[in-house]
């Protein structure tokens, strides 16, 4: 049965955090006249979606002030583009902006009949930093391309899929740091080969309604990090819905490993 826990991680600190007062005069035990105080760890969630699918989420993982200096660079500087999809059949703009950065000589990133140009990492520094900040949080973590999109308006999502492609491998790891307009992340349990394929038509569609997904709700705001791990790609589906509310302008990145 999947479980969520609430777990301090060490190695998880703040980004851009500011320095103690250097008014305070009480000196925690142990500590010595003229030492930095320790910033505190972020508080970081770790759910446990079962059958090997785990999700850690820390809501502030960038300070507030770096993270907008972060969201104003690359809202500038970063080459946005909507190209044209096809999905279900059916072509028109994708309901967001985006852009590729990779590393030389990987993959090329396809999805719903459109092909990404990959940029360079030397393009563009900001994303070198934050790219620096999260591998330092995710010891082990290597990742060596970015996905990033740009949601102007509650009007712009993502609708449901999983990153399951072969390139990212069986059991990806993608790291998802959000800047700007907090936004509803959902995730939800794909069918079994037995739901998908029993029946057709208003039938299906009524057994599938009674037997709902399991579902997962997560709130991604200014400055947070989420990281999908295990099999959740190949056994969870994760979409940003529409929200009238969200009236601003969301920046996501989403860092993956392409294998090579």
């Amino acid at each position: 049965m999947a479980s969520r826990l609430r777990l301090v991680g060490p190695t998880l600190g703040t980004v851009g955090g500011s320095a103690p007062n250097p008014g305070d005069s009480v000196m925690a035990e142990g500590e010595r006249e003229g030492e930095a105080k320790r910033p505190e760890p972020p508080r970081r969630e770790v759910t446990d979606l079962g059958g090997g699918s785990k999700v850690v989420h820390v809501p502030r993982f960038v300070a507030r002030d770096k993270a907008w200096e972060w969201f104003d660079c690359l809202d500038r500087t970063i080459p946005w583009r909507r190209p044209d999809i096809r999905v279900f059949g059916r072509s028109g703009p994708q309901p967001r902006d985006m852009c590729y950065v990779a590393d030389e000589g990987l993959t090329d990133l396809k999805y719903s009949g459109h092909q990404a140009d990959a940029h360079s990492w030397d393009e563009f520094p900001v994303l070198k930093d934050i790219l620096k900040v999260v591998h330092e949080a995710l010891p082990g973590s290597y990742f060596n391309s970015v996905l990033l999109n740009r949601y102007k308006t509650g009007s712009d999502y993502v609708s449901w899929h999983a990153d399951d492609e072969a390139l990212y491998g069986p059991t990806p790891e993608i790291a998802s740091v959000s800047f700007g307009c907090e936004r509803d992340f959902l995730l939800r349990k794909k069918p079994s080969k037995s739901q998908a394929t029993s029946g057709s038509g208003e039938a299906a569609r009524k057994r599938l309604k009674v037997a709902a997904p399991q579902q997962r709700s997560f709130l991604l705001k200014h400055g947070s990090l989420l990281v999908m791990r295990g099999y959740t790609q190949r056994d969870w589906q994760h979409s940003v819905p529409k929200r009238a509310k969200a009236s601003s302008t969301r920046i996501n990145l989403t860092f993956r490993h392409v294998l090579t």
